[in-house]
């Protein structure tokens, strides 16, 4: 019997281990996104920082493990077995749900996902001990502490609505005092700025590290609580006389300084809070199972687990393998720069290509959010509106990094607010026992700050809320899809014993790996279009980009466009299903290439303006050659998804002759490309004219049988639309071809 059990513990081990990783990646947020944003210093560098915090961190973690032993449900109201169950079911939800989150780059709540992963798992377990005794259904409070679940999600609301208008206010405040012409104050007010903002994380660390730690005795943790109040004002004047000598001795950037400092104590915080989140649900699996070997003979399914009840110091041994882990994490998972680059380009300064759409919701916030700001400036006395703007002025907010080419997303002012407010306040709700999350937090006071400092204009602002509104439903979610996978999970363990386990651990390690190849593709897209945004664009890098990306479209389209028909002849709707879907990209594609159309001409040089109307032109062509695909693929598969009749044989003839004519001229068209001549222009020319010869020629066709009641109006429909789109098709792609070959000549050609 011990052996099956054993099983459960190494696999508890095992995704504890994964767990970290896809844990750290969620976290990184917290305390990476402002010191990256602001570009304090060069990427490894923080890195270093935040590894540092996270190693001692992990140290500070062994008061917190109770949560997973005995703070969601009841312990001593189940059996050994069934705990083992509940852990297992909670580990496995864990590392599936944060990975999804990571491989799509948002961030969410470990706290939240691990709360509700045991709540749902154990809520299962004991519906299940319910339905086997002579209890009813009103008797699952004795199992399961639900207060703490709504705890939890009043927190959320708490954290969300304190943390985004305490950062938006404090950092109004900030800007009106320092301008985004910061550095010139800097001298006179860095110093009283830095103290405050260091004695501020200081607290921060002392409030939510000294009290975990396991190396702190109770004697030192009550010195530090009794004198908290000397600490802080000692720290105040400290670090005030020791910024104002820097800064005049030296010209120390004291920004950078508090940057750095608050990112290694939110790191810090992460590693001393949430290590509970990864480690403490294995390392109860491993004492329960200490526990049980401890007293041969008894009986698993019978042994109740009160043991669990009593507190546990945890040898430190673990938490600081736990805290390499994290750090080996942090460094090398390319998952945690997709979740941190998620929230600084929320919270950039700059307009450009955005990563969430627009939604219904934030269209509406965005005009409601408008006209106060209309009521506002009605309300405010005109002297100091003028005062305001002149002191907001955002016309310098877009300077170099030093050693850069390119803008920081935010300034150091802004990231050193952003580190400041979400210390200070976690520090005080952690004081006063208030349920805010560190992600919450974070997230949150880095939306409010973005909001106050302006980076969330006309441009952008509709994007910007519907991501985070995404973020924020995702949270929501997290409480949702943590419960219902956990409880199902759970309850099938439960049903199919050691097989059922080894089979959800087999589906839950498929899926982090389906997950990989996910995100990878993902990050590979994002390369390329970093790698765009960077080219030093000219009249030739124009020319190149647009043969290529005719040539990649042309051949995608002709490859779809034969699909389409030939799986409409078959009647193949799952063929058809997937065709439609490859359209879907290539409209994907060319909707991109447009969007990115501004970048490509704001960077072009003055000698290839003149030209630049002949890319936009092209990727106009590319965007209707895509629309039209889309018009044939969307009506072809809605035919056969209703199951409508099968096309005559007269129309099957007809558009088999007209995929080779269209395999012919496309084959033509990719040769003239290549070879970037246009002497079989001429060809092409008159190969079109015969196909749309040919299209006239069907459409007469289809109108006689209509008239003979030979097809039927479903039929007719698709039909007429099917050959409406390849002469468009034909139109816009001959149009494209010229359009390039005047681009190519206006190039080449000396101009008078």
């Amino acid at each position: 019997m011990e052996h099956i059990y054993l099983i459960f513990v190494v696999a508890l081990l095992l995704l504890a281990v994964v767990d970290l990783i896809v844990g750290v990646g969620n976290d990184a947020v917290n305390f990476l996104n402002s010191a990256i944003g602001a570009r304090v210093a060069s990427f490894y560098f923080i890195l270093a920082v935040a590894s540092l915090g996270v190693l001692l961190g992990a140290t500070f973690s062994s008061g917190m493990m109770e949560i997973a032993r005995s703070g969601i449900f009841n312990p001593d109201q189940f059996f050994f077995a069934e705990v083992m169950i509940i852990f297992l079911a909670v580990m496995i939800t864990d590392m599936v749900l944060l990975d999804v989150f990571n491989t799509f780059g948002l961030p969410t709540s470990t706290t939240v996902s691990i709360v509700f992963e045991i709540l749902g798992a154990a809520v299962a377990v004991a519906l299940i001990k319910i339905s086997n005794g002579t209890d009813n259904m009103l008797g699952i409070g004795n199992y399961i502490n639900s207060a703490r679940a709504l705890t939890i999600i009043s927190g959320i609301l708490l954290s969300v609505v304190i943390a985004f208008t305490v950062g938006m206010l404090i950092q109004f405040v900030t800007r009106v005092l320092f301008t985004f012409d910061y550095e010139k104050k800097i001298p006179y007010l860095g110093a009283i700025w830095g103290s405050i903002s260091v004695t501020a994380i200081v607290y921060f660390l002392l409030v939510k590290g000294a009290r975990g730690a396991s190396f702190m005795t109770p004697e030192v943790i009550h010195w530090i609580n009794k004198n908290t109040m000397i600490l802080l004002l000692s720290c105040l004047a400290g670090f005030g006389l020791l910024f104002q000598f820097l800064i005049m001795v030296f010209k120390t950037n004291i920004l950078r300084i508090i940057v750095l400092i608050g990112t290694f104590s939110l790191a810090m915080a992460f590693a001393g809070n949430d290590l509970v989140n990864f480690i403490g649900v294995p390392l109860a699996g491993l004492e329960s199972f200490r526990t049980f070997l401890a007293n041969p003979g008894i009986n698993p399914e019978t042994y109740t687990m009160e043991s669990l009840l009593e507190p546990v110091q945890t040898p430190t041994i673990f938490l600081l393998i736990a805290g390499v882990i994290m750090v080996l994490a942090l460094v090398f998972s390319k998952k945690a720069r997709s979740v941190t680059k998620t929230e600084v380009d929320l919270a950039r300064q700059s307009d450009g290509d955005e990563r969430f759409a627009s939604s219904l919701l934030a269209r509406n916030l965005v005009r409601m959010g408008m006209e106060f700001n209309r009521l506002l400036c009605k309300i405010i006395p005109p002297p100091l509106l003028r005062f305001i703007e002149k002191r907001l002025d955002l016309s310098i907010s877009q300077r170099p990094v030093r050693g850069s080419s390119e803008a920081a997303s935010f300034d150091q002012l802004r990231a050193s607010v952003n580190l400041f407010v979400a210390s200070i306040l976690i520090a005080l709700a952690t004081s006063l026992k208030l349920p805010l999350s560190t992600t919450y937090v974070t997230f949150m006071v880095a939306m409010g700050t973005s909001l106050s400092d302006r980076a969330w204009g006309r441009e952008s602002a509709v994007y910007r809320v519907t991501g985070v509104i995404t973020v924020i439903g995702g949270w929501f979610f997290t409480a949702f899809a943590a419960f219902s996978a956990a409880f199902l999970i759970a309850l099938f363990i439960s049903w199919g014993g050691l097989i059922a386990a080894l089979i959800a651990i087999a589906l839950a390690f498929l899926m982090i790996g389906r997950t990989y190849f996910i995100h990878k593709r993902r990050v590979t897209d994002e390369t390329n279009r970093s790698l765009r945004a960077k080219t030093d664009w000219n009249g030739q890098n124009v020319m190149n980009e647009c043969k290529n990306n005719i040539i990649v479209t042309l051949q995608e389209a002709s490859r779809q466009y034969v699909g389409i028909l030939r799986h409409l002849m078959a009647e193949d709707r799952k063929k058809m299903r997937k065709t439609l879907k490859k359209v879907d990209e290539l409209n994907i594609k060319t909707k991109e290439l447009k969007r990115e159309a501004y970048i490509t001409l704001k960077k072009l040089e003055e000698d290839a303006v003149d030209s630049g109307h002949y890319y936009i032109q092209i990727l106009d062509y590319l965007r209707e050659i895509s629309h039209c695909l889309n018009f044939i693929s969307e009506s072809s598969y809605e035919y056969l998804d209703n199951n409508h009749p099968a096309l005559h044989p007269a129309q099957k003839a007809e558009l088999t002759e007209l995929i080779t004519q269209f395999n012919a001229l496309f084959a033509l068209i990719d040769k003239v490309l290549k070879e970037n001549t246009f002497a079989d222009l001429e060809q092409v020319n008159t190969r079109q004219k015969a196909m749309l010869d040919a299209i006239h020629k069907m459409k007469k066709r289809q109108i006689r049988l209509i008239k003979a009641e030979q097809v039927g109006t479903r039929n007719s429909m698709l039909y007429f639309n099917i050959l409406g789109e390849s002469k468009n098709l034909l139109l816009y792609t001959i149009n494209m071809l010229k359009s390039h070959r005047d681009f190519v000549l206006y190039r080449t050609l000396p101009m008078e």
